[in-house]
């Protein structure tokens, strides 16, 4: 069947209530030089067993981060209808033409996908693809989990993602699907820049939301992706979807969930010049307040002497920038503290 929002310019012919399986695409309508009416072809599969809660799940909102099109991948693979009590909806990536390009941002907008949202039927591929999402996805979603990780410039503890949420309930069920996914950091991010995520659009509609951040350097590793494809699983038994129980740190060996939060601006430490920046401080490294975490070389002033930055909070570095080459703004380390609740 041919469906779509009646308010939308993407068609597909999945139809995200039926149950069995299904694989189809959102057809996004991209008229260019090389195709006047051409299309670009957004990969989508469901499968549902029927009644019981939705879960929806997103990789490569930016197109350099491959955790989650792996995980998800295998899981369209690997899950059927008659393990399911409710439906699975999978975009494994849903910035496509980002993921093609392996970069961050769209290169035929140059826009970024999770800046978007609720998106614009009347704009550009970006826009429209992910006002599809809202309109036609999220209202049906329980629960949505967009896998991330740092990319090409950034390296993250492998880390599960909400935000402080003002209303108690919702906040409860989503630091409970946290503790579910099951990763080594449980962070509570205060966005610097929060307008147009998919995040903040799903949490007012009141489902339950997590991200992740789970390594980075524009590649993955066998440690990575296991924590992708345990942790969706653990959503979905955690939400009932799955008939199992979530498989937690412990059951696999290791320490349990951290769980920490950015609390303000001054765990974001970024760089105060252009030049060659030399770590002193690595991922997952304790630091105090004052502490050096590194200086900036300038190698074409040889005259000059290096530029010291100091950690403004004590915490641990749960972030880094990758390049060694910085510009004046570019993010060199954040630093999460230990969170209570008050």
């Amino acid at each position: 069947m041919g469906t779509s929002g009646e308010s939308s310019k993407i068609t597909t012919s999945i139809d995200f209530k039926a149950a069995g399986k299904q694989h189809g695409y959102l057809v996004v309508p991209h008229s260019t030089n090389r195709s006047a009416w051409g299309a670009i072809e957004i990969p989508v599969s469901v499968i549902s067993g029927g009644a019981g809660p939705t879960a929806f799940f997103t990789g490569a909102n930016h197109g350099d981060e491959y955790e989650g099109p792996i995980a998800l991948a295998k899981l369209i693979h690997d899950l059927e209808p008659d393990q399911v009590q409710g439906t699975v909806i999978i975009m494994p990536a849903l910035n496509l033409p980002a993921f093609r390009a392996a970069q961050r941002l769209s290169p035929i907008d140059g826009m970024n996908m999770n800046r978007v949202f609720p998106g614009d039927r009347n704009g550009t591929v970006t826009s429209m693809i992910a006002h599809f999402v809202s309109t036609q996805i999220l209202p049906l979603a329980d629960v949505v989990v967009d896998i991330h990780a740092g990319g090409k410039t950034l390296d993250f503890m492998p880390s599960a993602i909400i935000h402080e949420l003002d209303d108690d309930l919702h906040m409860q069920k989503t630091l409970a699907a946290l503790n579910a996914f099951g990763a080594p950091i449980g962070l509570i991010l205060r966005e610097l820049d929060a307008v147009g995520m998919l995040d903040s659009t799903v949490e007012e509609m009141g489902s339950v939301f997590l991200s992740t951040e789970l390594g980075g350097c524009g590649t993955v590793t066998p440690e990575t992706i296991a924590f992708a494809q345990t942790g969706i699983r653990n959503i979905l038994a955690h939400m009932g979807i799955l008939d199992e129980t979530p498989l937690s740190l412990e059951d696999r060996g290791l320490a349990p969930m951290r769980l920490m939060h950015t609390p303000d601006g001054s765990c974001f430490h970024s760089a105060r010049d252009n030049g060659l920046y030399e770590p002193f401080k690595g991922l997952g490294d304790e630091v105090e307040e004052g502490d050096p975490l590194g200086q900036i070389h300038f190698i074409e002033n040889p005259e000059r002497q290096p530029l010291v930055h100091r950690a403004t909070r004590s915490g641990m570095i749960v972030c880094k920038g990758v390049p060694g080459l910085v510009e004046k703004g570019d993010c060199l380390v954040v630093i999460g503290e230990d969170y209570r609740n008050t």
